[in-house]
């Protein structure tokens, strides 16, 4: 899995690298700096657009610290102004029914923090995005970047008119995925004669991600005005459920400056290095974010302005089995338990119980499937299998997505 672009970002200055470093050294911790983080986005499409802010961290197994209490405000060049509404601790937003970025003005983000200070960021024009063609995938292998073994599944496409030269693009994919569990737990265990059956079996679930693969690309090279066939993600068929119902992915174009885009292909670079904060970093991180006050406090992230198309696309199991790929299994371990099963001095604490043997495989990874009845309707074993066999929810919801078709 990709690194959230920003993680690298923060470590790096939190250490002290941003400048070029040659020889490996121990950073002084003792000098950490609280650098204010924005990770902010304004587009065309009809949703709230929002700003992130939150403070460097010492390590990456540290949580930024949010910022709460803050003013944020986005005003066009046209003298209009939105001021945002913080939805959570140190999450921002508009409201998607009365602001909505258009195409051809220029947007300046305004952050006035609870401590008295002040950041704005430079004008960004949301220029005009062209259309995704298609979407369509073919089957294809890959390397794993864990194991190094070769892996088959999908490659998915889109074909895109990239538009005039000197244009700039980012594009983002998102995934969800049906799946179903083999072995759903349908009883609860509460003592040795009471189970009751469980109201909503979590056998199907619904997954989700969002790549943090970061993909640009510039038609300053001669690669504007036709349409362009570009790789978006690889799937691999079995080692995951993406593929075994139904799966769909969301695929957004985005315009982009130029700027943005020097940003971005930092920020790749970065994430590509393989996150080692002793690597030699040939330039410095820029932000198009400043504190009024002080234009020498650095701040770190973007406050990102794009135009957006965005497209979806179903893949069905049956798509994926006509291309006679491999398939996921799940690897389940079933076990049946009685208290015959541990004679003394077999037995622990002096005698083994049904709520004992319960104790024991439900710490121990498994979950309660349901009591083994003999013909007479008497319980004589408690039936576990391993967790990711039992609960959907463990990797995916229950509910599904509003959007969701389940059939074309």
């Amino acid at each position: 899995m990709k690194k959230k672009w920003w993680k690298p970002l923060i470590l790096l200055f939190t250490t002290g690298i941003l400048f070029t470093c040659i020889d490996p050294y121990t950073p002084k911790l003792d000098d950490f700096q609280s650098i204010l983080v924005v990770d902010a986005l304004l587009t065309d499409e009809n949703i709230s657009n929002y700003v992130k802010l939150s403070r460097t961290i010492r390590t990456l197994d540290e949580d930024p610290a949010k910022v709460s209490g803050a003013v944020v405000t986005i005003t066009d060049d046209l003298g209009k102004s939105t001021t945002l509404c913080e939805t959570s601790a140190g999450i921002y937003k508009t409201d998607s029914l009365s602001f909505r970025g258009e195409t051809g003005r220029a947007y300046t983000l305004y952050i006035n923090t609870n401590d008295g200070k002040e950041y704005k960021s430079e004008p960004g024009i949301l220029y005009p995005v062209d259309d995704i063609d298609s979407i369509y995938f073919e089957k294809d292998t890959e390397i794993s970047n864990v194991t190094s073994e070769s892996l088959e599944g999908i490659r998915i496409y889109i074909d895109s008119n990239h538009g005039n030269e000197g244009n700039y693009y980012r594009w983002a994919c998102e995934e969800w995925w049906k799946f179903s569990v083999p072995d759903p737990s349908r009883y609860e265990y509460l003592n040795d004669s009471t189970f009751p059956v469980i109201d909503k079996v979590r056998q199907i679930c619904w997954g989700n991600h969002k790549s943090d693969e970061i993909m640009v690309e510039s038609t300053t090279s001669g690669n504007s005005g036709s349409i362009q066939r570009k790789p978006m993600l690889f799937v691999p068929s079995d080692t995951s459920s993406r593929l075994s119902i139904r799966y769909c992915i969301q695929i957004k174009q985005m315009s982009i400056s130029q700027k943005e885009y020097e940003f971005w292909t930092q920020m790749k670079q970065i994430n590509e290095s393989g996150g080692d904060i002793f690597d030699k970093q040939p330039f410095r991180i820029f932000s198009n974010i400043y504190n009024i006050n002080d234009p020498d406090e650095a701040v770190l992230g973007y406050f990102q302005v794009s135009g957006v198309c965005s497209r979806m696309k179903y893949i069905n199991y049956k798509d994926i089995k006509d291309l006679h790929l491999p398939m996921f299994r799940y690897s389940c371990e079933s076990v049946e338990k009685s208290v015959d099963d541990y004679p003394p001095p077999l037995s622990p604490g002096g005698g083994m119980t049904w709520d004992k043997i319960y104790a024991i495989y439900t710490s121990s990874g498994y979950l309660f499937v349901e009591p083994v009845l003999n013909k007479d309707g008497e319980m004589i074993k408690l039936a576990f299998v391993s967790s990711d066999c039992a609960d959907c929810t463990l990797h995916g919801n229950l509910k599904k997505p509003d959007f969701w078709i389940d059939s074309e």
